[in-house]
């Protein structure tokens, strides 16, 4: 008699850049129970060709309309392989910053829920003020933020307003407030108390 393949567990970490999510990515494969595959952004990066680079990760803003029109392609392959995995069983955590800042509406974040329907996700919101993300930024050795610059870059204040819309989590966590082990205990409990999450399927329905 064939077997039931149970489902993997998708956690969907959604956050500005420098925001800490890459941190709370770690402390996941590292303590959860069970096997956990970084299928994020970065991982997505470095498969992509340079000269369409910076691909899924572009930024709000518009600025490169020659690739643009491949990003939700892009977006599409890496959620059905994440729906790939997740199918056979193993659990899935990602790093992401959505947006629809494009020079037009891309509705990715839409397009990405409808591709896990079905499967159990976990989306959650990685928040954290933007002094800190500057402080960050100015900490970090190939920053592209500039003494000249203004107090926050245009750039930092586009993925600070952007990232969020429209909101819709099944948890929130503040990377200046928990570490990023505190941040996946918070997850991890979530897990445990409330394993039926509903965020994507919300969106899902609230771009219908």
């Amino acid at each position: 008699m064939g077997q039931t393949q149970e489902l993997g567990q998708i956690i969907i970490l959604n956050g500005v850049p420098r925001s800490g999510k890459s941190s709370i990515v770690a402390v996941i494969q590292e303590t959860f129970n069970g096997l956990w595959m970084n299928l994020g952004v970065d991982r997505f990066m470095q498969m992509t060709p340079a000269r369409y680079l910076p691909g899924i990760g572009l930024r709000p803003g518009g600025e490169r309309q020659d690739i643009e029109p491949l990003v939700p392609t892009l977006y599409s392959a890496m959620y059905e392989s994440i729906a790939a995995h997740s199918r056979l069983g193993l659990n899935v955590v990602v790093d992401v910053g959505h947006h629809d800042a494009y020079a037009k509406e891309r509705g990715i974040l839409a397009d990405s829920a409808r591709r896990l329907n079905g499967l159990p996700v976990l989306f959650v919101g990685v928040r954290c003020p933007i002094e800190i993300i500057m402080e960050r930024r100015q900490n970090t050795p190939w920053n592209v933020v500039s003494a000249a610059d203004s107090p926050v870059a245009r750039p930092v204040q586009l993925w600070q307003r952007e990232v969020h819309i429209p909101g819709i989590y099944d948890i929130e966590v503040d990377t200046s407030l928990l570490t990023p082990g505190a941040c996946a205990e918070v997850i991890r409990q979530h897990l445990a108390d409330s394993p039926a999450s509903s965020a994507f399927q919300r969106l899902a329905a609230h771009y219908t």
